[in-house]
């Protein structure tokens, strides 16, 4: 070949890394905007396989596998067969999705070597139509596990592939731990607002209650909660109702 040709060719390579850079980047950014609007886990994973079958190529289907309590399930797939596949994994106790999660290792297999490296997984999954294996480690809230990509292609996956996927699984775990974190915050941020609007509710009730009844506020408290009980009510739902039922008459 000669250096132009070289050039060209190098600059095709070049072109198509940037391209696929590109699509990862651009999955990371579309999943962080989704782990802070969507707090349904199940509904994240799936998006997360998703977004992996379209940046890398070759991962014609997609699972995850989450290992809780040492026992592998599947969080989300893809497709049917990217949940037989990871089934036969876990029946045969082997398998690269198995061994991804509990090694912390990208693991990267072809049909050929599955008899040599997991002969019962290999028997298992003989007659699907897979032709490349990918797992990457994928920890998700805490637990281990690991992002599956199968290939239909009869080359199965390049290194190029599985640094791909390296990526976007190292930056998207950090994504869905800091966002994840976020939501709870969040939540607990509205459970104490929830708690300091009932709080001042039952004040404002308390206080009328004092002045009306001439008692000291533990007195007051009590009979709020007392009369709460026989409603059968919150003491907050109560205290609402008590204070709306004052207003009204005066």
């Amino acid at each position: 070949m000669g250096g132009g040709q070289r050039v060209v060719a190098d600059d095709h390579l070049a072109e198509g890394l940037v391209r696929r850079l590109d699509e990862v980047t651009g999955a990371l950014e579309g999943l962080s905007g989704l782990v802070e609007q969507e707090e349904d886990l199940a509904v994240v994973l799936d998006r997360i396989c998703r977004q992996v079958a379209h940046a890398i190529p070759g991962a014609d289907l997609v699972s995850v596998t989450l290992l809780t309590d040492g026992d592998p399930v599947t969080g989300a797939a893809t497709d049917q067969v990217a949940l037989d596949v990871d089934h036969a994994q876990y029946r045969a106790a082997e398998g690269p999705c198995l061994e991804a999660a509990r090694t912390g290792q990208v693991v990267r297999a072809l049909p050929a070597e599955l008899p040599d490296r997991w002969p019962s997984f290999g028997e298992l999954v003989a007659g699907l139509d897979v032709a490349g294996y990918l797992s990457a480690p994928f920890r998700v809230e805490g637990a281990p596990g690991s992002l599956n990509l199968y290939s239909r292609r009869p080359d199965g996956f390049r290194a190029l592939d599985a640094a791909l996927l390296e990526l976007y699984t190292t930056a998207a775990e950090t994504v869905l731990r800091v966002a994840r974190r976020h939501l709870r915050d969040r939540g607990q941020a509205v459970q104490l607002r929830q708690a300091l609007t009932s709080r001042a509710v039952i004040d404002q009730a308390k206080g009328i209650v004092m002045a009306v009844h001439r008692v000291s506020a533990d007195e007051a408290f009590d009979m709020l909660v007392d009369r709460s009980q026989r409603a059968n009510v919150k003491l907050r739902d109560y205290a609402e109702q008590f204070i709306e039922e004052i207003l009204a008459d005066g």
